[in-house]
């Protein structure tokens, strides 16, 4: 074996190497920059379309200033220096939706000046700029800028570097005879507008990519907060419920089977199923009211505002209604209360929740409707209770709220864990009204109580339990809820502005927390 051949196997090697990095090299060229692919420049977000305009005036001085340069001092023939000039201000507009096409014809145009100019030398003539005229500078500046606002770093240096290459091989290499060399100046300039381009595009992307980021934090928040409400729960059933149902069902099954008459012994399971029962009771609805509650170790005050008040006190009911529409009274709102129908028992649940709505819709009056007169209206039917609080318009601008924003939501949470109704909208007299309607299980009545609701709710609340509520059980329970919480304080106000009715409905409570205000 001759020793020439192991160099000469390294030898295929390396050059078999330097081909395949010289085709990929070539092939990211082509597909970078031959491309006929449109990016056009979006609209500015304060300026719309005056950079567009900008533009195109400048690209009607540079064709103006192109070719009387190219006519009168480089002595091209007249027609067919317009036709460079067009082509090298036209460029400056066809970058704004074709950048990397426009690139291709700027740079053109300025081969075809230059060996144009070139043919036209003498050596004992005015020198003239060359290869680059000052107005083919300035319209390739302008091409490469929005070139590198538009397109990835990479491709912004390839344009320079090629740029650069096609001006060094016609000024360098080529020449001319009597001509003043404007090429470094132009690779300069070139350089200093593609550096600025990528660092723009870099801060435009960088805050894009910052609010996005921004939303999928709220959003991760958001998860966060109702997964950790969701654990909380499960970990809460577990210890406190599940302990007591256990010993509900032990003691359930061995007392019928003690012996066949009542004894002392069947009389006191029968008293520990009563009393776990009770405590489980009592164990779950303090877990829920922790779940409610915005500072779980803060102690709720009672509506009369004693803030030195048990913790634990029994939850309000309607029979309280009074004293709240009087403590609302003493902080300056004007309240009128009105009721129709005949009052009969209502499930805790429902009183609950006809209390807090009522509570909440007219803190919201207080603090979004300042001035404004306040109606509440009960109206109780043989099907449930509705429950309708509407104020006029406020007198005063409001102050800016410090509340969390919840309220509203806090309200269908209430209503759809009772399979209620729904509406919050503004009334066309400039004020707000919550209405209400919370259905009581009974057996005997029909399967579709419900009448045709055409009713105006402000003209009569009475005359249709469903009027202004929409309905659909077939409909997702989350999703029919149609409440937006970002869109300001509006969503927690029954007086605050609103583009249009907000309604809910769902068949199961919701297990996302909510804010419950307490009484003004």
């Amino acid at each position: 074996m001759s020793r020439v051949e192991p160099v000469r196997g390294w030898g295929k090697r390396l050059w078999a190497w330097f081909r395949a990095r010289g085709e990929r090299g070539l092939r990211v060229l082509h597909d970078d920059l031959w491309t006929w692919r449109a990016d056009p420049l979006p609209p500015s977000v304060w300026l719309r379309w005056f950079p567009h305009g900008m533009v195109c005036l400048a690209a009607f001085g540079v064709l103006l200033g192109d070719a009387a340069q190219l006519g009168d001092n480089g002595g091209v023939e007249p027609g067919f220096g317009f036709v460079i000039a067009v082509a090298q201000g036209g460029a400056m507009a066809f970058a704004l939706w074709w950048p990397v096409a426009a690139w291709w014809l700027s740079l053109g145009a300025m081969l075809v000046g230059a060996f144009a100019v070139r043919a036209e030398m003498v050596a004992d003539g005015s020198p003239f700029t060359w290869p680059w005229s000052a107005a083919g500078i300035i319209g390739h500046m302008v091409v490469l800028l929005l070139l590198a606002l538009r397109v990835r770093t990479r491709v912004s240096l390839e344009a320079l570097v090629l740029t650069a290459l096609a001006t060094y091989v016609v000024q360098g290499v080529v020449g001319a005879l009597n001509y003043q060399p404007t090429g470094q100046l132009a690779v300069i300039l070139f350089t200093v507008v593609v550096v600025l381009g990528i660092a723009l595009r870099g801060r435009r992307e960088a805050r894009s990519q910052l609010a996005e980021q921004t939303s999928l934090t709220a959003e991760e928040r958001a998860r966060r907060t109702l997964l950790e409400e969701r654990g909380r729960i499960a970990r809460e059933l577990h210890d406190v419920v599940a302990h007591h149902m256990s010993v509900i069902s032990i003691q359930a099954q061995v007392a019928p089977l003690l012996v066949k008459d009542p004894p002392d012994e069947l009389r006191e399971n029968l008293a520990g199923i009563r009393q776990n029962a009770l405590e489980a009771l009592t164990e779950l609805r303090r877990v829920l009211g922790v779940l409610r509650s915005e500072h779980p170790d803060a102690l709720e005050a009672p509506e009369g505002g004693d803030a030195g008040a048990v913790p634990h006190a029994p939850q309000p009911t309607l029979d309280r209604l009074d004293a709240l529409v009087e403590n609302t009274r003493a902080a300056g709102l004007t309240v009128t209360t009105d009721t129709s129908g005949t009052r009969r028992p209502l499930p805790p649940g429902v009183e609950l929740s006809a209390y807090r709505i009522v509570q909440e819709a007219l803190s919201n009056v207080l603090r979004h409707a300042p001035g404004a007169h306040a109606q509440v209206y009960l109206v109780h039917l043989p099907i449930g209770l509705r429950v309708v609080v509407s104020n006029t318009r406020p007198k005063r601008a409001p102050a800016p709220s410090q509340g969390a924003g919840h309220g509203l939501l806090g309200m269908r949470e209430r209503v759809a864990m009772l399979d209620g109704t729904l509406t919050a909208q503004p009334l066309p007299h400039g004020g707000y009204q919550v209405a209400a309607f919370l259905p009581v299980d009974h057996p005997d009545l029909p399967t579709d109580p419900w009448p045709d609701p055409s009713t105006d709710l402000s003209a009569d609340p009475s005359a249709d339990p469903s009027a202004d509520l929409t309905t659909d059980a077939s409909a997702d329970p989350f999703t029919d809820a149609s409440v937006d919480l970002s869109t300001g304080p509006s969503t927690d106000a029954s007086a605050g502005p609103s583009t249009g009715p907000v309604s809910a409905r769902s068949p199961a409570p919701s297990s996302a927390p909510s804010t419950e205000d307490d009484t003004p």
